[in-house]
C-alpha cells in the first residue's frame, strides 16, 4: 500500500438523523460541549455568503503544500452532504481552489461545504456564493497538480484532528469537528446548552441576569479587591 499516495473510497458515516440534528445548533454551543477544544484555528475564515449553517460529513484530503490534484479527485468522489476538508501542511503561498472548482462543487456536486487550511482565489465571485467556503485568505497564485496526497485518511486541519466521516459544523464564527463516534451524545448536550443560552440571552436583554458568579469566582481564586485607586 502506497502510504502518502492513496485514495480510500469508503468511510464510516454517522446516522443521518444525527447530522440533521446539528443543523439548528450554533457551532459555539456544540464546541462548548467538547471542552472547547474542537474549533479550527481562527485563521480559517468564512469566505462565501451561505444562507444556512454548514453541516456535513468529512471527506478528508491530505494535500501536498500548494497542490490540489487530490482535491480534484475528492471533488469527483464527493456526494451531497459531504464537507471536503483539506490539510495543506500550513502552506499559504498557493490558492487551492478558485471560482471554477467551487462552482462545480456548489452546482454539480451540491456538497455541504469546503474547508481549506490554505488560501483561495477569485474572491469577488466566491464571496457571493451560497456554498459555505472556509479558507485562510486569498492569493492570485494558483496551485500545482502533481500530488502526492491522500483521501479519506485522518488529517489535521486548523490544528484539529479530523477523521473521515466526522461531522463538520460551521457558521459565521468558524468551524468545529465533531467526532462521529461521540456525535449522538454531543448533539443531546448541545441541544441543552442551546436552550440554556436562549434563556441567558433573554436575561441579558431584560436586565435580570445574575452576575454574582463573577465575584464569587474571583474570591475562590484569591483575587484581592481593593476599594481605592492605584498609586504609583
Amino acid at each position: 500500500m502506497s502510504v502518502g499516495n492513496r485514495v480510500f473510497l469508503k468511510r464510516e458515516l454517522p446516522d443521518q438523523s444525527i447530522i440533521e440534528g446539528f443543523k439548528t445548533i450554533p457551532a459555539a454551543n456544540a464546541a462548548d460541549c467538547m471542552g472547547r477544544l474542537s474549533a479550527l484555528s481562527s485563521e480559517i475564515k468564512l469566505m462565501s455568503n451561505p444562507n444556512k449553517i454548514m453541516v456535513g460529513v468529512a471527506l478528508t484530503v491530505k494535500a501536498r503544500p500548494g497542490d490540489n490534484l487530490l482535491l480534484h479527485k475528492a471533488l469527483n468522489m464527493a456526494s451531497e452532504g459531504d464537507v471536503i476538508i483539506v490539510s495543506n501542511e500550513g502552506d499559504r503561498t498557493q490558492a487551492l481552489m478558485g471560482e471554477i472548482m467551487i462552482s462545480y462543487a456548489e452546482h454539480t456536486k451540491k456538497i455541504a461545504g469546503l474547508v481549506l487550511d490554505g488560501p483561495i482565489r477569485d474572491i469577488n465571485e466566491i464571496s457571493k456564493m451560497t456554498i459555505p467556503v472556509y479558507a485562510t485568505g486569498t492569493t492570485p497564485g494558483g496551485p500545482y497538480k502533481e500530488g502526492p496526497g491522500e483521501i479519506n485518511v485522518p488529517i489535521a486541519c486548523g490544528g484539529i484532528h479530523v477523521s473521515p466521516g466526522d461531522i463538520i459544523l460551521g457558521d459565521s464564527d468558524g468551524v468545529i469537528v465533531i467526532p462521529k463516534n461521540d456525535a449522538e451524545q454531543i448533539l443531546k448536550d448541545a441541544q441543552i446548552v442551546s436552550a440554556s443560552d436562549n434563556k441567558k440571552l433573554q436575561a441579558a436583554i431584560d436586565g435580570t441576569a445574575n452576575r454574582d458568579w463573577v465575584d464569587e469566582t474571583l474570591m475562590k481564586k484569591n483575587c484581592e479587591i481593593i476599594d481605592d485607586i492605584y498609586k504609583s
